[in-house]
């Protein structure tokens, strides 16, 4: 499936008010991870409370010891204080990078704004050297863009 089939289906499961919000978070974890070939791990991380963390919600993937991560460690924490997509073409070559799995090759967060605030993000991770474009970063954006609308 392309970016673009992919659209409709994010609409839909965001759509899906039956199920609760970690519910369609993992079907979107599950859909993306299921049909773009180099997206080997997906999950969210949301901020925890006040604290300056983020926690891992739902994900499709390998298992992860990194539950929680300080705002500023690695690239889901540089993403919570920067407001910014981070696209890393090769985590080997990044000083602040929390390996989560040897297979990772390349990672990419965008972050999920609620009102205004930064509330969490997506992040992808691929077995793939550079396999991420400005293609995948618009199609994110859409992605935390309809998550928001459940999170408001």
């Amino acid at each position: 499936m392309t970016f673009d089939t992919l659209k409709p289906e994010i609409k839909h499961i965001v759509a899906q008010n039956n199920l609760s919000v970690d519910e369609r978070l993992y079907k979107i974890c599950e859909l993306l991870e299921a049909h773009i070939a180099y997206y080997n791990w997906v999950g969210f991380y949301f901020k925890n409370g006040d604290k300056l963390e983020l926690k891992l919600g739902p994900y499709v993937g390998e298992p992860t010891d990194h539950t929680i991560i300080p705002f500023g460690k690695g690239i889901c924490g540089q993403v919570a204080v920067s407001n910014q997509n981070f696209v890393v073409p090769d985590v080997s070559a990044q000083d602040n990078y929390i390996a989560c799995s040897i297979t990772v090759k390349a990672e990419i967060v965008v972050p999920i704004f609620v009102n205004g605030e930064n509330i969490g993000q997506i992040d992808i991770d691929s077995n793939t050297a550079d396999p991420f474009t400005e293609a995948d970063e618009r199609f994110l954006e859409f992605v935390c863009k309809e998550v928001a609308k459940i999170l408001d």
